[in-house]
């Protein structure tokens, strides 16, 4: 590996300074399959700043898809709390088109960044939206309703999720027309 590279990745790990944003722009730009192996290794780190930053830098690279099981299981590790929301916004740089459920479920249960991080993803991003997808979404809604309380804030998100699921089967509908 080139020692600009060993340079970029000695600077994007560890704790995050000022170098570290530009030494992640520089590893995407390189790109490599060697650049993305060795940030999946770099995501393992115990360090939540260390894994933020890879991911960032893989979701800034064209090729990452051999990082995208990562980063789907990451976001399921309690490890990964405090960073939940930066790791959702590192999936902009990927193709999640069959993680519409993964996504929903965060949308629904996770913190208000969270969420709006999710809401994002879903209203922005293309996904393969199935009956099968739809009703896994279902059931993460139902799920959700029978275990909040049920106050003006449940009534808002009800009308919402209602919007989006009746939106998705519509679309479906029209798929298979």
């Amino acid at each position: 590996m080139a020692k600009e590279i060993e340079n970029a990745f000695a600077d994007i790990a560890g704790e995050l300074n000022d170098k570290s944003f530009n030494a992640s722009n520089y590893l995407a730009s390189v790109g490599t399959e060697e650049v993305v192996l060795k940030l999946i290794e770099l995501f393992k780190n115990e360090n939540a700043e260390t894994r933020l930053i890879a991911a960032r830098t893989l979701g800034l690279i064209k090729n990452n898809d051999a990082a995208l099981p990562l980063m789907l299981e990451a976001l399921k590790q309690p490890e990964n709390s405090s960073i939940l929301g930066e790791l959702l916004m590192a999936l902009e740089g990927f193709d999640i088109s069959d993680s519409y459920v993964e996504i929903f479920k965060h949308y629904l249960f996770g913190s208000f960044k969270v969420s709006r991080v999710a809401t994002d993803l879903l209203d922005h991003k293309e996904f393969n939206i199935t009956a099968r997808v739809i009703k896994k979404a279902q059931k993460h809604w139902s799920h959700y309703a029978n275990n909040v309380k049920h106050d003006e804030a449940f009534e808002l998100q009800k009308l919402e999720v209602e919007e989006r699921l009746n939106d998705l089967k519509s679309f479906l509908a029209t798929e298979s027309d």
